[in-house]
This record gives structure tokens, C-alpha cells and sequence, in this order.
């Protein structure tokens, strides 16, 4: 199926594979595949399935002012990420609100952040008129690096087979270069599923050869392709926050419960007086999970009530595959934010029960398990 958007390098790949394709972030992605949604997303909870991020977009920082400049624009301090580490962080604006959240790596001889795709221009233009004078150089190398992510219980496994470096000396949260299928990449034990696995950096070039190649190496495991739809349905599962839904530049990371990725000792960055602020005076709404006691789906934008009275809205929702419960993440009013609190979420201009419970919802799989 055509989409309109830019086309990753796979784009074929996609077709040939049954993908249907849509528009997401200005680019043409498969939201799913011949084998749907819900066999994706099982897929990675048991075994593995692999997922063209390419939209995503990528910069390269290198000069001997990039710490200082990465400190004074994000909420956490890099300081605390050695070379060879990954660090989740937050990209604030003055007021507390949200530029892009981010994902960092530290390399031998530079930095990295991997942004939103959708935040990419937006996010570039913000950190070089902050790095203006400084000893920093910041490149956009999104078009010439393409990226995978392959996710799952069995993904190290996987990978394993093509790759020349010992993966199981590779820690979750760190990166290390290597060949795969004897193409140069750089390997994140990093993801967005709940579960342990890799995203990959590589030439753009060589992305057809090292897609075909992964998809050959997990057959035997049972891995599959997996499109957009399955990697929303993971991440919501985990908890995992998507911009422009659980945080915005209207939503602030204390009230979207991502107050541990703020380090208020590290000395001043953008944002801080105000974070500061809704730390102490405690934030006016709060994040919170709901399940539903009325079946229906609690899909995003829809109103939540408490005693007839609107108190938030759900920021996303659905029936959950692993779970095969109603859920949602709400933003509501601090005071209806406690577990167990009751609440109703407006479907179909029909009031639904529902009740406030903890998040995440789903627990992954790799914190259960002591040898990754």
C-alpha cells in the first residue's frame, strides 16, 4: 500500500513484505505487516521482531565545550554517563515545558543524541542557537545514518549470529562498535519496547543488505517484522512516554512522572526555576494509569471525569495484548491521582468506569532476569 512521505531505504522492503504502509512524522512506515499488530507485539514479548526507525533523526556533537553545552540544555547530568554509556534525557524549555525528550550515547570521540522525528528541525535549531560561540560543532547525520531496532527476548541471540563482537559483554544501557553481517555499526543495548534488545546505527547505504541479513538470522527464532502500530501497543504496555501525547511542551516531565531523569544538583540548566517550582509546590496534574471496569476502548483525547466533573483527558490508550485488559494513561488533576481513586473516562460521549492503578502496566521482561 503507498503512503505519501519520505521514503526510508527499506521502503520496498516494506512492500515486498506485505507492509501497510502509512504517514508518520513526514515519512512513509509500515503501521503493520501481512501477520497484524497483535502477532508483532507477541512476537516481541517472546522472542523477537525487528523495526525500520529510520525516521528517527540523529546528531553528532564533538568540540571541547559539548558537556557544558549538553548540561546547560538538559535535565540530567552527562557527567554521570562514561564513554561507552547511554543516558535517557530531557530537553527543556524555560518555562518546564518539553522541547524532545532524547537519547544520548558517549562515544570515544563524540556524542550522539538520537531526537523525535517529528522534533528533528525543531530540536537542531534549539541546541545550535544554544551552542552559539561555543567550542561546540553539532551535525545532523540523520540522512546518512540509517537505523534498526531489534527487540525481544531473544534479540541478543539473534544478533549474535552476525555480529563479530562478544554481545553478552555488553551491558543494557551501553554501546559498543562492532560489525554486523560485516557491516560497520554502531550497537545500542537501548530500546523503546519494554524489552532488552539493540537499536543499530549504520551507513544508509548498507540498509537493505543488514535488514535482509536480520531478518535470515532470527527466522529460526520466530522473529518478525514489526511496524509502528506494534512498537506504540510495547511502549504504552511499558510505560514509556511519546511526545506530543504523555509529554509536551505543555506537559512537564514532573507531572508526566519523570522526575528521576532531572538532576537539580547538577548546578543551572534550562528550565530549572521552573521545575524547581513544581517540585516544591507539587505539580497541578499528575500522569496516572487507569484501567477500565467498563469494557471500552480509552483511546487519546478522551475525557476523564471524577464524580460527573472533568479532571484530565487520556493521553493514550487500548486494549492491552499482553494484559487483554482496557488500559490508558490519563493526565488528571493531582487530587484524583492516587491508585484505587474511581473515575470515568467519556467513550462515545457514554461515561465508562474506570479506576486509577500504578504504572507501568507491564513489568519487561529483561528486569526479571539476571544475566542481562
Amino acid at each position: 500500500m503507498e503512503a505519501a512521505g519520505r521514503r526510508t531505504a527499506l521502503y520496498d522492503e516494506h512492500l515486498a513484505l506485505g507492509g501497510r504502509m502509512v504517514t508518520f512524522a513526514g515519512f512513509a512506515l509500515p503501521v503493520q505487516y501481512s501477520a497484524g499488530p497483535l502477532a508483532e507485539h507477541r512476537a516481541v514479548r517472546q522472542t523477537a521482531g525487528l523495526f525500520d526507525i529510520d525516521h528517527m533523526g540523529q546528531f553528532a556533537f564533538s568540540g571541547a565545550g559539548v558537556e557544558t553545552l549538553l548540561n546547560r540544555v538538559l535535565t540530567g547530568d552527562v557527567r554521570d554517563v562514561a564513554v561507552w554509556g547511554t543516558q535517557y534525557n530531557l530537553l527543556p524549555y524555560a518555562d518546564g515545558g518539553l522541547v524532545d525528550d532524547v537519547f544520548l550515547y558517549h562515544l570515544d570521540d563524540s556524542w550522539w543524541m538520537v531526537v523525535n522525528a517529528a522534533n528533528r528541525e525543531k530540536d537542531l535549531r534549539w541546541l545550535r542557537a544554544h551552542a552559539a560561540g561555543e567550542q561546540v560543532e553539532i551535525h545532523d547525520i540523520s540522512d546518512a545514518t540509517a537505523m534498526l531496532a531489534l527487540q525481544g527476548d531473544k534479540a541478543r541471540d539473534i544478533l549474535q549470529t552476525i555480529a563479530d563482537i562478544d554481545l553478552r559483554a555488553l551491558p543494557f544501557h551501553h554501546c559498543a562498535r562492532g560489525n554486523l553481517a560485516s557491516v560497520p555499526a554502531l550497537i545500542g543495548a537501548t530500546g523503546y519496547t519494554g524489552e532488552y534488545g539493540f537499536e543499530l546505527y549504520f551507513p544508509v547505504e548498507h540498509a537493505v543488505a543488514l535488514w535482509l541479513a536480520l531478518l535470515d538470522a532470527g527466522a529460526r527464532f520466530g522473529m518478525v517484522p514489526a511496524g509502528l502500530a506494534a512498537r506504540d501497543s510495547l511502549r504504552f504496555e511499558a510505560g514509556l512516554p511519546l511526545y506530543g501525547h504523555e509529554i509536551s511542551a505543555e506537559i512537564d516531565p514532573i507531572s508526566a512522572r519523570l522526575r528521576r531523569f532531572i538532576d537539580f544538583d547538577k548546578g543551572e540548566f534550562i528550565g530549572r526555576d521552573a521545575l524547581l517550582k513544581i517540585e516544591l509546590e507539587g505539580p497541578a496534574r499528575r500522569l496516572v494509569g487507569l484501567e477500565m471496569l467498563d469494557p471500552a476502548v480509552p483511546r487519546e483525547g478522551y475525557p476523564v471525569l471524577a464524580e460527573g466533573k472533568p479532571v484530565g483527558h487520556v493521553t493514550s490508550g487500548m486494549k492491552s495484548p499482553t494484559l487483554d485488559r482496557f488500559l490508558a494513561m490519563a493526565l488528571v488533576e493531582a487530587r484524583n491521582a492516587a491508585p484505587g481513586t474511581s473515575l470515568e473516562v467519556v467513550v462515545r460521549e457514554k461515561p465508562k468506569r474506570a479506576v486509577v492503578v500504578p504504572l507501568p502496566f507491564y513489568t519487561p521482561a529483561y528486569r526479571r532476569r539476571s544475566n542481562v
